[in-house]
């Protein structure tokens, strides 16, 4: 990873209209500024200036038109089976109007589009982010193909060290999308993004740059969820809720990244995990049929140095919550506690913290814990377990 930041993201919605504005002010401006300098240029032959500029329009709207059909038979959308309470108003006051509710032990059930995805295999296997298909189980999850056709979820894998998911769809010889090599990516990288916006407007296409690479951010809701995602792309293309776990491509139509998340507070800043970490998940679940990776089970925020000394507690992974049945719930871990050293290295001094060390064991291996509570620390052993 080559930088990190302490700032919290989540997959929010984008706002600033006028920094919209000013943007796209900004892009007129860089393209008249073009042509004043081209103008300046002896060009040779034929071609006149506004020749050569619209030309370069014209093939960059064909790049982007071309890939947009090449690739969009294989992008999906997930959606999800809402249950909603039926409640009847029970009674009428002096005005004729009724007041007061109660449930009838009725339900309506609807499908609601919540995040988007990718086909792999022409079998029916869908890549995703996790936290698209993190509650419920695979009958409450169907796919929409671009023809609108649906396909239920038969099984979903989740991955325990990344935002990521593969669904299996009923069906088979499905079209699908080819996986390219995020470790070119270059800074200033032509990137087109293909989801569901706003969990609304299946197949929207937007474009952008790759404005940076080996980002670290923490996504989570704002409040208590909270999952560290190292070595992301960052990209100025729109991602929007319900963008999630829709493809990132490259202007030849591969798939380089997986896009999770946008920036809270900000405009033009979303993140999406590199394809190459993908296809190291797909490596490991294709040799086992699972992610057959150890799953500790805690969400955590880290604490500084700084922050320790404040609060007079020592540097590490504060625990927000602990999964139940996990491998941290089975050795003892609390709430509340923080989690200084793992298999004997402090999580303050390593780069990725916790995910870098966990991903470093398998399932079964027995790690040394060191915990503080209670004002003082103590060492658990912890059996590493699968999800």
């Amino acid at each position: 990873m080559k930088s990190r930041t302490g700032s919290s993201f989540v997959v929010g919605l984008l706002s600033g209209v006028f920094l919209v504005a000013v943007f796209i002010g900004g892009a007129v401006s860089e393209r008249i500024w073009g042509l004043s300098f081209l103008k300046n240029l002896n060009l040779g032959g034929n071609n006149s200036t506004s020749e050569i500029i619209n030309q370069r329009v014209v093939n960059e709207e064909n790049v982007v038109t071309e890939v947009a059909e090449k690739v969009s038979p294989g992008v999906v959308t997930v959606t999800f089976k809402r249950e909603t309470p039926i409640l009847e108003q029970y009674f009428l006051d002096p005005f004729g109007m009724f007041r007061g509710s109660r449930p009838t032990g009725e339900v309506t059930s609807e499908q609601v589009d919540i995040g988007s995805g990718f086909v792999i295999d022409q079998s029916g296997l869908v890549v995703t982010n996790k936290h698209v298909v993190s509650t419920g189980t695979a009958s409450d999850y169907k796919v929409v193909l671009k023809d609108e056709s649906e396909h239920q979820v038969e099984k979903i894998w989740r991955d325990p060290a990344n935002d990521l998911a593969i669904l299996k769809i009923e069906g088979s010889g499905f079209k699908t999308i080819e996986m390219g090599d995020s470790d070119t990516l270059k800074v200033g990288n032509f990137v087109i993004a293909i989801g569901t916006a706003l969990g609304e407007f299946r197949h929207t296409v937007t474009t952008g740059v790759v404005s940076g690479l080996g980002r670290g951010i923490t996504a989570g809701d704002g409040y208590a969820f909270a999952e560290k995602l190292d070595n992301v792309i960052q990209t100025d293309a729109a991602i929007n809720p319900g963008n999630s776990g829709g493809p990132l491509l490259n202007s030849l139509g591969q798939v380089i990244g997986v896009n999770v998340a946008v920036s809270q507070g900000a405009n033009n800043i979303g993140f999406a995990l590199p394809i190459n970490l993908v296809k190291e998940s797909l490596s490991n679940f294709n040799e086992t049929g699972a992610f057959d990776r150890p799953f500790f089970g805690v969400r955590y925020q880290m604490l500084t140095k700084e922050q320790g000394i404040l609060n007079d507690v020592p540097a590490g992974a504060y625990v927000v919550e602990v999964v139940k049945d996990s491998s941290a719930d089975a050795a003892g871990i609390k709430k509340g506690d923080i989690i200084v050293s793992f298999d004997g290295k402090k999580l303050i001094e390593v780069e990725n913290g916790l995910v870098e060390l966990l991903g470093k064991k398998k399932i079964g291996d027995r790690v040394e814990v060191e915990v503080y509570r209670d004002e003082k620390t103590e060492k658990i052993g912890v059996e590493l377990k699968g999800e």
